[in-house]
């Protein structure tokens, strides 16, 4: 077990640092005496001179402040002696060396297991069953995720009217067309010519109706395909990205629940005046700990970053598109309407005179034929 204080030797260097309005550097310490033969950055926080400068990171030891060793020294000793010195404070660092694959031990995967799980559970029912529930407090993205799926199923429901709505013009169109084909046949058995004149031209009007309608389901098929694209490529792809964001907030979240684990159990040993053999020996799984919640807060920003992109570029595109295509909805609907209207307003044909007479005369033979 030799090899646990050398485990953290590293490469030792210095970063100078300018503080802040609020006279802080932007991180916080672990270690240091009487329990731990090392200190260490625990935390860099976020837009602090030391999270800007990005040398410093989670594990990293601290071995001297403006070039004054820290050794034996308290974390509070230190930190009172970095807030002294005004302006600028160099830091004397050993930099933590450490694979990160190593902190991923079967732990932290059932840790992020048991995310996955209490992630779509109540708060009520994690309670109920033991199991803490840990959450990103103003996290805007569970938001953003419910409104994503309500414009799923809207794009959806707008789909399947419209598609409900071609299959019943089609329908229509092959009335029409029906209509049209058995007025024209009238029209030209039609003796009288005033009559067949009528006919034909009733049949001409519904032949124009079923040409309306073709047209029409001509300019609703680009926008159903359109409004398709848009739920299926554009809100699946987000939704990957989505996945791939759950993943590593879920990985970052094990992370937290393991470094609050391991304090707890330090704060146990120091409650009953004993040491633990990982703190005594620098605390170096603890701080490999650290450096892979840093690295995975590191990815889990950056993913959700991307991810909150995306959902804005969809949410534009929503907007503006969703109103284009049901302009373009409306204005052929409009457009088919209007036509039809005024297609039957310009076929004015009744009264039809129809001498039923001449009709019956001329049936008449065929009629006794047949009876014969």
């Amino acid at each position: 077990m030799a090899d646990d204080g050398n485990r953290n030797v590293g490469i030792p260097g210095s970063v100078k640092l300018t503080k802040d309005a609020k006279n802080l550097i932007g991180i916080s310490i672990g270690g240091g005496a009487p329990l731990c033969p090392c200190l260490y950055v625990v935390q860099v926080f976020d837009n602090t001179p030391a999270a800007k400068d990005a040398t410093l990171s989670a594990g990293d030891e601290i071995v001297g402040v403006n070039n004054i060793s820290v050794k034996g020294k308290t974390k509070v000793e230190v930190a009172k002696n970095i807030q002294a010195i005004k302006g600028e404070v160099t830091i004397n660092y050993v930099k933590l060396q450490g694979d990160p694959k190593q902190g991923k031990t079967l732990d932290i995967v059932l840790k992020k297991v048991k995310h996955r799980i209490v992630e779509n559970m109540s708060s009520s029912t994690a309670d109920s069953l033991g199991l803490s529930r840990a959450i990103l407090c103003n996290d805007t993205l569970v938001k953003r995720l419910e409104e994503l799926q309500q414009n799923s199923s809207i794009y959806l429901g707008l789909i399947e009217r419209a598609r409900a709505m071609m299959k019943s013009t089609a329908k229509l169109i092959a009335a029409h067309k029906a209509f049209g084909e058995a007025f024209a046949a009238i029209g030209v058995k039609e003796p009288q010519a005033n009559a067949s004149l009528a006919f034909s031209r009733f049949g001409e009007a519904h032949r124009n109706l079923e040409r309306f309608g073709t047209q029409l389901l001509r300019n609703i098929a680009p926008i159903v395909t359109d409004l398709m694209t848009y739920l299926s490529k554009a809100i699946p792809d987000t939704r990957l990205t989505i996945k791939k964001y759950a993943d590593v907030k879920f990985e970052y979240l094990a992370y937290c629940l393991k470094v609050k684990e391991m304090d707890d159990e330090e704060y146990g040993y120091a409650a009953m005046h004993e040491s633990l053999y990982r703190v005594e020996t620098g605390n170096y799984e603890y701080r490999l700990v650290l450096r892979c919640r840093h690295d995975a807060r590191v990815r889990f920003a950056k993913l959700r970053q991307d991810v909150m992109v995306k959902l804005e570029l969809l949410d534009h595109k929503h907007v503006q598109d969703l109103c284009t295509q049901l302009r373009r909805l409306i204005g052929s609907l409009t457009e088919y309407h209007q036509d039809c209207i005024k297609e039957m307003e310009e076929t004015d044909i009744f009264p039809i005179e129809i001498d039923l007479n001449r009709a019956l005369q001329k049936t008449a033979p065929t009629t006794e034929v047949e009876a014969q």
